[in-house]
């Protein structure tokens, strides 16, 4: 099995647990929202958790960033391909569905504006690898 595909399997993982953290209720992830960040420089909210490229790939992916050159060249490589730095993850409720029906925006997994877990959106997994392999090019020297 490819270092790629066992990457992805822990993501998938690895993302659903982290994201019940954050939430704080397990049930409640299924359902929930995102929104891709392009900029870490966004205002901030108490009903958004953000999850940073670093912080998905240290807490999903396993991989921390030796240096502050191999973190550059992380959020470089997402830069370049055009994916998101980070995502930030509502909690209080579903953006579209706040009663809980189940309801979605049919472009939930689009990888454009607001994202849905449930929908199999894969922007998250896209945007750790992508970090990954940037940050994996640069050798710290430690």
């Amino acid at each position: 099995m490819s270092r790629s595909t066992l990457v992805r399997r822990g993501l998938v993982a690895g993302t659903a647990a982290v994201a019940a953290v954050a939430l704080g209720a397990g049930p409640a992830l299924a359902h929930h929202c995102f929104v891709p960040m392009y900029s870490l420089n966004g205002p901030s909210s108490p009903n958004w958790f953000v999850a940073t490229a670093e912080l998905g790939a240290a807490d999903i992916g396993g991989f921390t960033t030796d240096c502050d050159e191999a973190r550059d060249a992380g959020y470089a490589a997402l830069r370049e391909a055009e994916l998101p730095v980070g995502i930030k993850i509502f909690g209080k409720m579903t953006i579209g569905d706040p009663k809980g029906e189940g309801r979605m925006n049919p472009n939930g997994a689009n990888g454009k504006g607001l994202e849905y877990f449930e929908a199999d959106s894969q922007l998250p997994f896209q945007m750790i690898e992508t970090y990954i392999a940037g940050a994996s090019t640069v050798d710290c020297g430690l």
